[in-house]
């Protein structure tokens, strides 16, 4: 099975490293999510998937946390979870006997389009006014505000009042 986790890798021309043998740590870029660590461990019965989506929010927990539960029942392969400290990771469980490059290829499509897509939902769920804060801070130093771009909507005082 370890064999077949990395042919699948190096056909997807991914980037990832094996610090053990049976887990590799799979580079999945994206767009808005710069970059999605995910982890594949071959286990004896599963392939455990296992990625990092964002950390604990900052604010407005219950919204933010319904609105992980109800993107987990359309969801393929993987799902929201937290760790015990309130992180949110996409994880997952595959049998080995459903181990093939295609389905390899579809779980780690499914966690780049969740992580990538839905990020900046997450962020302006639990992190407003860090990214407000931010955005002002940027402001007064004269600084860069191009990759809060995406949170200008709410994020940027001079749009409230156009």
């Amino acid at each position: 099975m370890i064999a077949a986790v990395e042919e699948a890798l190096k056909a997807g021309d991914l980037s990832y490293e094996q610090p053990r043998p049976g887990a590799f740590l799979v580079k999945l870029p994206g767009q808005r999510k710069l970059a999605t660590m995910t982890w594949l461990i071959v286990g004896d019965q599963a392939l455990h998937v296992e990625a990092f989506f964002c950390r604990r929010p900052d604010e407005n927990h219950g919204d933010f946390y319904r609105w992980l539960l109800t993107k987990n029942g359309s969801m393929y392969g993987v799902h929201f979870a937290l760790d015990p400290i309130g992180d949110v990771y996409l994880v997952g469980r595959v049998p080995l006997q459903a181990i093939s490059e295609e389905e390899i290829d579809r779980i780690l499509g499914c966690v780049l389009t969740y992580a990538d897509e839905w990020f900046d939902r997450a962020l302006e769920l639990g992190f407003a006014s860090s990214i407000r804060r931010e955005w002002e801070w940027r402001l007064k130093r004269g600084e860069s505000t191009a990759n809060l771009a995406a949170f200008a909507r709410f994020a940027d005082p001079g749009r409230e009042s156009a």
